[in-house]
């Protein structure tokens, strides 16, 4: 696993841009997540960016300055400047290594080129964004056992896990066209579906609209047709993670996931934060792959011990509402759950070796969703089919306002923060999307 520790982790280390330095604020010296942005209402082209504290480190404008001099940490920055970051991703590790350390001695605290490099900045309430980079291919994991025994539960009582969940991470292919970055606005979506006792389905708008609290991967360097990627090398070809919210209509998925699965019960929208938190980034927050249940050892293309040691992520993850109700009383958004990417069963590694070994070929941009992240307890469920089960038990907000599932005009947030004593702690900003009339 790629958890190798450098300065770039050092608690102690400051950056001369003062909102960076807040211990609560997602984006210290030591993160430096990558995105795609521009100035708001502006007909800018969009550019590559860094977050910096409540700042975004232009890299348009930087690479403009002629400030990195070397010949490929210039040719990184170009990359990363770019409307899309594929071409950076293309490049691998040791380039997007060697550009964070670069970026990591402009901002530091003392840093010679301060004055420089200040003149590329703008306030992150200044820019809009878009998807970080052009998606080819979107799969979606269900990583999480404890999401898929406690849906199991409502749908196939006597038989809630499928006898292949213990042996490879299930998977289907989403559609990356409807993947929108945060501040996306879904409008309801129209299927069939199948009343309760009926033999005969009835089209109309979905009545079940749920989220799922999800981690994306992208995908950085590709692999060959043909030429499967090695679990032990896997996370070398990973850029970095991301929040997602894949949508959920659960009414249209109940009628059309017999037998081939989700169809438009997912593919009216996914939405996704606008800042790749990188690998490197995420070093200090690696864990040891620990499992609610001892199955069968995982077959040789899964299992390797440095997997097992350190494949895992603490990365804790949240999902707050806000009804139109609350926006109008003004009143602040209420967290539904708290969980960790942690709980996976499957890590990063394993999904990438499974998805290539029947030899798919991988490409810069694609985008893997973990599925979502339940964890073992009732707060830590991660979509609303499990916390209202299946719609029959209402969930009541602090407001009284209750919820089976998402009403328009209700906004859904996540957020993910990972903390670890002796490090910095970083975040991953937030993936936010409102609910629209059909």
């Amino acid at each position: 696993m790629t958890a190798t520790l450098d300065a770039t982790h050092d608690q102690t280390t400051l950056s001369w841009v003062a909102s960076a330095n807040d211990p609560h604020g997602d984006f210290p010296v030591q993160n430096l997540p990558f995105g795609v942005f521009r100035r708001g209402g502006s007909n800018q082209t969009f550019r590559g960016g860094v977050a910096i504290g409540a700042e975004i480190l232009d890299l348009c404008a930087l690479a403009a300055t002629g400030i990195l001099s070397d010949e490929l940490l210039a040719q990184a920055l170009q990359l990363a400047a770019a409307p899309s970051l594929n071409g950076l991703m293309a490049e691998g590790p040791s380039v997007w290594q060697a550009l964070r350390l670069a970026l990591f001695g402009l901002l530091r605290e003392g840093a010679a080129a301060q004055a420089q490099v200040a003149r590329c900045l703008v306030p992150q309430a200044d820019a809009e964004y878009t998807v970080p980079a052009v998606i080819g291919d979107y799969t979606d994991f269900y990583t999480s056992r404890h999401h898929a025994l406690q849906v199991g539960r409502l749908f196939r009582p006597d038989n809630p896990l499928t006898p292949n969940y213990a042996w490879m991470p299930i998977a289907y292919h989403g559609r990356a066209s409807s993947i929108g970055v945060s501040g996306q606005q879904i409008r309801r979506p129209h299927g069939q579906s199948l009343p309760a006792g009926s033999d005969r389905p009835v089209f109309g708008a979905s009545r079940d609209l749920d989220y799922e609290l999800e981690v994306g991967v992208f995908v950085g360097t590709g692999n060959g047709q043909g030429t499967p990627i090695a679990l032990e090398t896997a996370e070398r070809h990973v850029f970095g993670l991301c929040l997602l919210n894949d949508w959920s209509a659960r009414d249209l998925q109940r009628w059309e996931a017999q037998p081939l699965g989700p169809f438009l019960g997912k593919n009216f929208a996914t939405t996704i934060s606008p800042w790749i938190v990188t690998l490197a980034a995420l070093a200090p927050f690696r864990a040891p792959l620990v499992r609610a249940t001892a199955d069968a050892p995982d077959l040789p293309y899964l299992e390797s011990p440095a997997n097992r040691d350190a494949g895992a992520v603490d990365l804790e993850l949240e999902v707050y509402l806000e009804t139109a109700a609350m926006r109008a009383r003004g009143l602040p958004a209420e967290r539904l759950v708290r969980s960790n990417l942690r709980h996976a069963h499957w890590t990063i590694a394993q999904m990438l070796a499974h998805h290539t070994v029947g030899g798919c070929n991988l490409r810069s941009g694609d985008l893997l969703g973990s599925g979502t992240q339940s964890g073992p307890l009732p707060g830590e469920a991660g979509s609303l089919l499990e916390l209202t089960a299946g719609g029959t038990q209402p969930l009541t907000l602090a407001s009284g306002a209750e919820r089976r599932y998402l009403e328009d005009g209700d906004r859904v947030t996540l957020r993910g923060r990972c903390t670890r004593p002796g490090f910095a702690s970083i975040g991953f900003g937030e993936a936010a999307g409102t609910i629209l009339p059909a």
